[in-house]
């Protein structure tokens, strides 16, 4: 497996988080899921300007194998979404840490502290 990034949060459910400027958190799925997931064939992603909960699904990855739901780790406004994804899945195979799926504009960051470190996560996942 992958080095985790250092810089990002991470939930229980295998998703990743990024804080950028303004309280933005941008969002994707982890190397892990991915490898777990085998190849993905296919991404809804939430719509721009729905309202999430934190731990809410908001959208969906499906693979050859099998599909997965997806959650928001804060609460927010989804006001970006990668549809490049949605032609092409496989950019997350190829690369989960850069592939991100959705940006939310956290009402609060507190959300964020929910969340594991790279080393806690590296701990859950081998388990």
């Amino acid at each position: 497996m992958s080095d985790l990034p250092e810089n990002l949060k991470y939930a229980k459910t295998h998703e990743w988080a990024h804080l950028e400027d303004d309280n933005i958190v941008r969002v994707g799925i982890t190397d892990f899921a991915q490898e777990q997931l085998g190849d993905l064939v296919y991404i809804e992603l939430p719509e721009m300007g729905r309202k999430v909960y934190a731990e809410e699904q908001c959208a969906v990855v499906e693979s050859v194998k099998t599909a997965s739901d997806l959650f928001s780790p804060v609460a927010g406004e989804i006001v970006a979404v990668n549809v490049a994804l949605v032609d092409e899945p496989e950019q997350i195979n190829e690369d989960a840490y850069h592939a991100w799926l959705f940006c939310i504009k956290a009402d609060d960051l507190s959300g964020l502290d929910q969340l594991m470190d790279a080393p806690d996560y590296a701990q859950m996942i081998e388990q």
